[in-house]
């Protein structure tokens, strides 16, 4: 099966490269916070927006302008009006918002390029930038299609290939799971195997709230010395010491996801998963920073994407289906219960059950009476 594959490196530019990379990733912002300005002013005039050919018909006038875009990779300019066209378009559509401009005060600036790249040992060859040192930690197999280059607050450099690749699926196993999401254990799996919760905000908070509040006297102090923020170098200093703990935070929790959802899509052909409301949940003020610890959305999209290449079949459950108040031995409905009650006997066939496994079983039964 072809599909496209995303690869991320670190990638190691030269000084040359880094002042690059700068400039491409602000006249990128600048190309994006122009049109989109343009776009606003004839929506205003005469009820209608402008479309990416129209933005793209005036790109050469603007490079003969403004000299200094003709500095940077061209078609990462095209892909900055491929952004906003591509934003109008979901807004349209009410996937999200109303585009906005872009600041270079964001956490992560990057660009889109789709020039000519290759791969020769552990140096890339990029448009414009020519040859760069990344951590080669795995080859990259297909087409090449495009790459996006990422600069973080902590001022390292990231690069993500999109690939169009031969994926081959998983061997079939005939086996079926359902999956009950939590925060005491992360999941429950319907076979009684319960995945633990690694908590991993809160293993490095204190190192956080010491380090958050170091950066609020530096704050403070930079106020009070009549400095703006980017000229003061205690705050910028402590800015990235808190970034690098939040980047850390950030990469074990997408290691572990990563892993558990290659092994649950590996082993079963079936997942049924609950449709859980995490965006309404979040406003729980007792459960809010426990939930966004967990981040079960990005655990169901990296479900769904590996279904699809392994020819998995994934199953959500209606959110409001009782999963905690049925019996999964007779089907009685023994009424909702309190979260704090983790165990309970069943009224109808006096089946004891442990409160989560009996959730999880009944989401594979659901999910396999959805299939069938």
């Amino acid at each position: 099966m072809t599909n496209h594959k995303a690869y991320r490196f670190r990638i190691y530019p030269n000084r040359e490269q880094r002042i690059l990379i700068a400039k491409t990733i602000g006249s990128t912002r600048f190309v994006y916070n122009h049109f989109l300005a343009k776009w606003n002013d004839r929506y205003k005039e005469t009820g209608k927006g402008m479309s990416y050919n129209a933005c793209s018909a005036e790109l050469p006038q603007l490079k003969r302008d403004y000299e200094w875009l003709k500095e940077v990779d061209s078609t990462a300019l095209q892909q900055g009006l491929k952004h906003l066209a591509d934003g109008f378009n979901r807004f349209f559509k009410k996937q999200n918002k109303y585009p906005r401009f872009k600041s270079k005060k964001n956490d992560v600036q990057s660009f889109k390029t789709v020039g000519k790249m290759r791969i020769g040992g552990n140096r890339l060859f990029l448009p414009k930038l020519g040859h760069v040192k990344f951590a080669k930690s795995r080859d990259v197999e297909g087409r090449i299609l495009s790459a996006t280059i990422r600069r973080t607050l902590t001022g390292k450099h990231f690069i993500t290939i999109l690939a169009e690749t031969e994926i081959k699926p998983f061997d079939q196993t005939g086996s079926a799971v359902g999956i009950d999401l939590g925060i005491d254990h992360f999941a429950i799996l319907s076979d009684g195997q319960k995945i633990d919760n690694e908590r991993f905000t809160r293993k490095m908070e204190q190192k956080l709230k010491r380090e958050q509040r170091k950066l609020s006297r530096r704050y403070e102090q930079a106020k009070k010395d009549g400095k703006p923020l980017h000229e003061a170098k205690n705050y910028q200093k402590q800015k990235v010491k808190v970034a690098k703990i939040h980047e850390k935070i950030a990469n074990q929790r997408t290691d572990f996801l990563q892993k558990l959802s290659t092994t649950i899509i590996k082993n079963h052909d079936v997942v049924c998963i609950e449709d859980l409301n995490a965006k309404g949940m979040l406003k729980n003020k007792k459960l809010s920073k426990a939930i966004s610890d967990v981040s079960w959305s990005a655990f169901k999209a990296m479900l769904l994407y590996k279904a699809e290449w392994h020819d998995r079949t994934i199953i959500k459950i209606d959110r409001w289906f009782p999963s905690s108040q049925l019996c999964s031995s007779c089907g009685h409905h023994d009424g909702k219960k309190d979260l704090s009650v983790r165990s309970w006997t069943c009224s109808s066939c006096g089946t004891h059950h442990d409160r989560d496994i009996n959730a999880s079983r009944n989401i594979l039964q659901e999910g396999l009476r959805v299939l069938s």
